[in-house]
């Protein structure tokens, strides 16, 4: 996720006072960026998951090695590639034209459809989809409650990023373990702590907007808001999709 600023006691308004017309003025704005962040995150859902099922059926052939039991050299390539066009958005966004971080932002999509092809290789289609609609109840519930909660959830990031880094070693530990039962304890783990950070980056973007409105960064702000929220549905629906669905 990007590292934007988080004010959380800047108020919209010149030097601290607002007229009603500029609080008028002010939601409208607020309203038409939260809902462009929600349209790019939507999208990039959708094609993402559009790329998976075309792919799907060429997935063994392409993401597995000739025996079956390991990834190929392009499987690994396609598996990586995500991480790589996060890392040039999110350390190079400042750098970067609106228009490229678009481009960048749709290839991410579509890369992580190839990656994401593979679960069409371990688990049902019904699962899937089971699975999906839940993830997809659930993000919005969590996203409404980080827009419209007045609680400050600040004090939660640093303890959510650091859950995150702990589940990233639980699961290189277990590529040697093997272990279903921390396989497990990391998948509840990881629906728990992408359902928090859902909330709170929700509210992070939501304040972060009296810093980028009416700023050349506003297009830049809207696209990697998109990606928090998209990195935040995708890893909830994969950590939740590891003990709901049905292996094939």
């Amino acid at each position: 996720m990007a590292n934007w600023p988080d004010p959380r006691t800047t108020s919209p308004g010149m030097g601290g006072v607002s007229t009603g017309a500029g609080e008028v003025a002010f939601d409208a704005g607020l309203r038409s960026y939260m809902l462009s962040i929600y349209n790019y995150m939507a999208s990039g859902v959708l094609l993402t998951g559009i790329v998976a099922l075309l792919f799907a059926p060429y997935a063994g052939q392409v993401l597995m090695n000739e025996t079956g039991t390991g990834m190929s050299g392009l499987g690994w390539i396609i598996t990586l590639a995500p991480l790589a066009f996060v890392m040039v958005l999110s350390f190079g966004i400042n750098r970067l034209q609106t228009s490229t971080a678009q481009i960048l932002y749709w290839a991410y999509a579509v890369v992580m459809g190839l990656s994401m092809a593979s679960i069409f290789l371990v688990y049902t289609g019904a699962s899937i989809a089971q699975t999906f609609f839940a993830t997809a109840a659930a993000f919005a519930g969590l996203s409404l409650y980080g827009y419209t909660t007045k609680r400050d959830l600040s004090g939660f990031g640093t303890f959510l990023i650091m859950g995150v880094v702990g589940i990233l070693i639980a699961s290189l530990i277990n590529m040697f373990l093997q272990s279903s039962a921390l396989e497990l304890a990391v998948s509840i783990l990881g629906v728990l702590i992408f359902a928090g950070l859902t909330a709170y980056d929700t509210q992070k973007l939501k304040s972060m907007y009296a810093y980028v409105a009416g700023t050349e960064m506003m297009g830049k702000a809207v696209i990697m808001g998109a990606l928090s929220l998209y990195l935040d549905f995708v890893n909830m629906f994969l950590f939740l999709l590891r003990f709901m669905g049905s292996r094939e």
